[in-house]
């Protein structure tokens, strides 16, 4: 007998986005589609243990901006032109300004060179989807925050916490020992020695963290695993579409609730959690905060605040493509001309 032809993972993926996709986002999925094949777009995370001065010269040589500090100053101009009854209700919490990255304009495809090492050895910037920056900027650490990153490898949230330089300690955590080693790398790269001390990495099952340290931090990402829809439509590789992953694809939700609840089990009263995904899928998404929400209340008697962070849309219009039907968080669409994300995020307060 013959034997079906293998369909490539990449092709599954494709058409799996193409059913349900197009029902959750109608007219705007031909271009977000499109984007998602097409070349994605990186921002240069500065290394603020590196001597930045002639890299921020540069990089705004080339036109490359700092889309936080950009964004930021917009805000101040915003406030200052406001009457006092416009300014009620106030304006969000500040976000952290010590993070800077940057991006090239709306429809600028050009590439970042390659990080170099400073003289002490430590890298000058960090290539990463820039939309991967705004789960940090929600988390909006303070000064002497506990910080937890439950999911953490393979490290450029995690590295993003460090460059806010005010978290007390961090703790760095993921299931894969594989991972964890890349975390060490970039740990090793970008961060030096008196400060790599203060992070704490482990290799726990996160699912376990609500038992292992209930209600210590300050604050916590959570940033779970999902069907990172780009590399699903162009990486055959590690590609959760694959035919032997099938039953892994579909225990996703549940997977990303129960990380979730840790990572809410794991806050203080008062403290808060992001929830973050690389996927448009409302199941891996707004379903999981709702059932979170749902669990934390019935179970254990937890009352959840979501958070409202449509500012942040506001904010960063000028960046990245939200999606405008978002019924809870927020979520960044892959443009042609802003070819960040997909990026889902959501800020939950416990009570």
């Amino acid at each position: 007998a013959t034997t079906a032809p293998r369909i490539p993972p990449t092709r599954l993926a494709l058409h799996h986005f193409d059913v349900n996709y197009s029902l959750q986002l109608r007219d705007l999925w031909p271009s977000v589609r499109a984007a998602l094949l097409c070349e994605h777009k990186y921002g240069a995370l500065l290394n603020n243990f590196s001597p930045v001065d002639h890299v921020t010269q540069e990089l705004e040589l080339l036109d490359a901006t700092d889309f936080v500090s950009e964004a930021l100053k917009k805000t101040v101009m915003q406030v200052e032109t406001m009457t006092q009854a416009e300014m009620s209700p106030p304006l969000p919490a500040s976000i952290s300004s010590n993070i800077k990255c940057y991006t090239f304009p709306r429809g600028d495809i050009t590439r970042f060179r390659p990080a170099r090492p400073d003289a002490l050895g430590l890298l000058d910037y960090y290539l990463m989807d820039a939309a991967s920056l705004l789960p940090v900027l929600a988390l909006n650490v303070q000064p002497d925050d506990f910080v937890l990153d439950l999911c953490a490898a393979p490290g450029g949230k995690t590295l993003t916490l460090l460059q806010t330089g005010v978290c007390a300690h961090l703790a760095a955590n993921d299931v894969s020992v594989s991972r964890t080693k890349r975390l060490h790398q970039i740990l090793h790269s970008y961060i030096p020695k008196e400060i790599r001390e203060t992070v704490s990495v482990t290799s726990c099952d996160g699912r376990d963290w609500g038992q292992l340290e209930g209600g210590t931090f300050h604050k916590v990402l959570v940033d779970v695993p999902c069907t990172t829809d780009r590399h699903s439509v162009t990486e055959q590789d590690n590609n959760i579409f694959h035919r032997r992953r099938t039953k892994e694809r579909q225990m996703l939700p549940m997977l990303q609730l129960q990380l979730l609840m840790a990572g809410i089990l794991a806050t203080k009263p008062r403290g808060e959690v992001v929830y973050s995904t690389c996927s448009l899928s409302p199941l891996q998404n707004e379903y999981v905060i709702e059932r979170a929400v749902e669990i934390a209340e019935t179970q254990f008697d937890i009352s959840i605040h979501i958070e409202d962070l449509s500012h942040f849309r506001t904010l960063f219009q000028d960046t990245f493509s939200f999606f405008s039907d978002c019924r809870l968080g927020e979520l960044v669409l892959p443009h042609l001309t802003a070819n960040f994300g997909p990026m889902y995020f959501c800020k939950l307060r416990r009570m």
